[in-house]
């Protein structure tokens, strides 16, 4: 198991949006993300700056680098397009950030 963390950004004026179709997450998104081998994914926000921090646990082996191809993530991302910084297929922009400091 390894953990990943990376920032995203939202628009602003649409955090509580944001809050509320996480907390209606898809049951077939949260399925497949279990089934990647992504576990213990949180995302906390920054409020000054609009960015939010995600910090996942990946299982090894996993299907993490199949998920942009998979249509449930995809109709995901245009659901939430609006809302962030996105790419040109609507995939978040996302800015890994290296580990710098862990305490078990």
């Amino acid at each position: 198991m390894s953990i990943h963390a990376f920032r995203m950004q939202l628009k602003p004026g649409v955090v509580d949006e944001y809050r509320k179709r996480h907390d209606e997450i898809w049951p077939e998104l949260s399925a497949l993300l279990t089934e990647s081998g992504i576990h213990d994914y949180s995302i906390f926000l920054d409020e000054a700056t609009l960015a939010l921090f995600a910090v996942l646990k990946l299982a090894e082996p996993n299907t993490r680098d199949a998920l942009p191809d998979h249509p449930v993530m995809k109709r995901w991302w245009d659901h939430m397009a609006p809302l962030m910084e996105v790419e040109d297929n609507n995939r978040p922009k996302e800015w890994s950030l290296p580990l710098i400091f862990h305490h078990d």
